[in-house]
């Protein structure tokens, strides 16, 4: 088996654990290599690493590392192993102290796939694709200038749902749904499920509500004319400018990501820790 360990570099921990990673691996047979992830190299479009070759992928960080991973082993059909060094473990949730356990039953066909899925999104200017990109978040399309309403006509299937005026437009995953779209009201969703969450940002209207789409059908958001600059971004990583008449064509790939030991109770259990989700009369 071959192995590639992305590090990152923010995590002080990071560097120090990789070793043991490295040293576990070969006790067990796998060859490995190790790319040291700065967070700024998920927007550049010559990032230095190739996922194709490995049979896994191990991240050492946060859940923004887990993304970057994700999106480049999705459509490889790599699965990846998440070691949480961060703060929420949504994504990455194999502790520092059980790594070594979760591994080597990895590694004896012991441990559960579980399935994500991704949006993807295609901006079309003048008739032509212009970019294309998926994030395993989200795609948010929104004013670059903070507090800048901008207009967005948004259909669903070629139906048309309307303007949205609004800072902006979250689409999000199921996988998406506890992050960026949950703080702008949307709701949670589980992440199995292969859906698309439509979440106003600010909106100018009060009747605008989240809207949750099925994985069959295209969304298709229109920028129209305005004196503010409008961006597109993926998982808050890969940024797109935008300009006047681009239409972004948003649908649910057929490829997945597959993360590896991501148990249905380790995400509600998160939910429970990070969400303070007491119960009770103090709920």
């Amino acid at each position: 088996m071959n192995c590639l360990i992305v590090v990152n570099s923010f995590k002080k921990a990071a560097s120090e654990l990789g070793n043991d990673v490295v040293v576990f691996l070969k006790d067990n047979n796998v060859s490995c290599s190790q790319f040291v992830y700065d967070g700024n190299c998920a927007k550049n479009d010559d990032v230095n690493v190739s996922f194709a070759g490995y049979d896994f992928v191990i991240t050492l960080g946060g859940d923004g590392t887990v993304l970057f991973a994700c999106r480049g082993c999705a459509p490889l059909g790599i699965p990846v192993f998440a070691i949480n060094l961060g703060e929420f473990g949504f994504l990455a949730s194999v502790q520092v102290y059980e790594w070594k356990q979760k591994l080597f039953d990895y590694l004896h066909g012991k441990s559960c796939l579980n399935e994500r899925f991704l949006i993807q999104a295609e901006v079309m200017r003048s008739g032509k694709t212009v970019f294309i990109t998926s994030g395993m978040n989200d795609i948010v399309i929104s004013s670059t200038a903070s507090s800048r309403l901008i207009n967005l006509n948004v259909a669903y299937k070629w139906a048309s749902l309307g303007a949205f005026k609004a800072n902006g437009l979250i689409i999000s995953s199921a996988t998406g749904s506890t992050g960026y779209s949950a703080a702008a009201g949307g709701p949670i969703v589980e992440p199995s499920l292969a859906t698309m969450l439509l979440t106003p940002i600010s909106s100018f209207s009060l009747s605008a509500r989240p809207l949750v789409f099925g994985p069959d059908g295209e969304l298709a958001i229109t920028v129209m004319p305005s004196r503010v600059e409008v961006g597109l971004s993926a998982d808050c990583q890969i940024e797109f400018a935008l300009q006047s008449n681009d239409t972004v064509i948003l649908k649910v790939p057929e490829y997945k990501a597959y993360l590896i030991c991501s148990e249905q109770e380790k995400f509600y259990a998160a939910l429970q820790s990070k969400l303070n989700w007491s119960g009770g009369p103090r709920a």
